[in-house]
């Protein structure tokens, strides 16, 4: 037998990647070690966001894409909320506003100052107060201007209008249990969510109604995450029964399975967003 024909070829073995100089990246920063699965960063054409480790309270760092290298320590923080920062997010429509969720049940809406922080900022524009537990994920809405969704561990979903600081929608019986993320469609008509209990879910939160759901989308026990594409279709990532990785595209209407694959299992966690997924690998002690 050939050695050819023992050895998988790959179409990578004469690829290296080239490493960023020190000077192009982001070093020093205190990321949150809080224990919650989260991406913990945020970014859009003017701005990155970076939820950090802070006393007394949660805070995020706001640089400017073009201040790379050593950021110092002392560098002003975004730092209002009472509990640990768990989720941030840009808003689509307005370059220098972010909101975040915290461990202390709240979401705040912040004014990001043209050139960035000069100072620490403590005062929101808006602070949202629905929640009984503490809020893991928020999403602005894609194409309307003024509204976030918010879910918490209370297993309640929330569409606020930002602008009033009202409830718009309360879903409080969709979930039966911890809802691991959430991701609207193109026009913001129906959004998608993964459960703890295995349910990838098609809701329309003006209706207030489930409009496809499909059990057992992933069998295993690890959490899984579902995202809607630009052409409507559902994907998502999780675990089967025997730990592989698994990937899996859906139609949302029919909640057909169209193709799903699997990977032995690594201990990274898959980030998957609407145009590309990355791999966030962390390294053994």
């Amino acid at each position: 037998m050939s050695f050819r024909k023992v050895v998988r070829q790959s179409k990578f073995r004469h690829v290296f990647g080239q490493p960023v100089k020190n000077d192009q990246c982001y070093e020093d920063i205190r990321v949150s070690r809080v224990t919650w699965d989260s991406t913990f960063c945020a970014v859009n054409p003017k701005f990155l966001a970076v939820i950090v480790e802070a006393s007394g309270g949660g805070a995020f760092l706001v640089l400017p894409l073009s201040k790379t290298g050593r950021i110092d320590k002392a560098y002003p923080t975004v730092c209002g909320h009472t509990g640990p920062v768990l989720d941030i997010d840009w808003c689509p429509h307005n370059d220098e506003v972010i909101a975040s969720s915290s461990e202390d049940c709240t979401v705040m809406v912040w004014q990001i100052p043209e050139n960035g922080l000069t100072s620490p900022l403590t005062e929101p524009v808006v602070v949202l107060e629905g929640h009984t537990k503490r809020v893991g994920i928020i999403a602005w809405h894609p194409t309307a201007r003024n509204v976030l969704l918010s879910a918490g561990c209370d297993n309640v979903v929330l569409i606020w209008n930002v602008g009033t600081a009202e409830e718009l929608y309360r879903l409080d019986s969709l979930h039966p249990d911890l809802i691991y993320n959430v991701s609207w469609n193109r026009n913001g008509s129906l959004f998608c969510s993964a459960c703890k209990d295995k349910s990838v879910r098609i809701i329309d939160p003006r209706r207030g109604t489930l409009v496809a759901e499909r059990e057992k989308a992933h069998e295993g026990a690890r959490p899984m995450r579902a995202i809607f594409l630009a052409d409507g279709k559902v994907f998502t990532t999780g675990f089967s029964r025997m730990s592989e990785r698994q990937l899996a595209l859906w139609d949302p209407v029919t909640s057909l399975l169209l193709q799903k694959a699997s990977r032995p299992c690594t201990r990274s966690a898959l980030a998957p967003s609407p145009l590309c997924f990355c791999i966030v690998t962390s390294r053994a002690p």
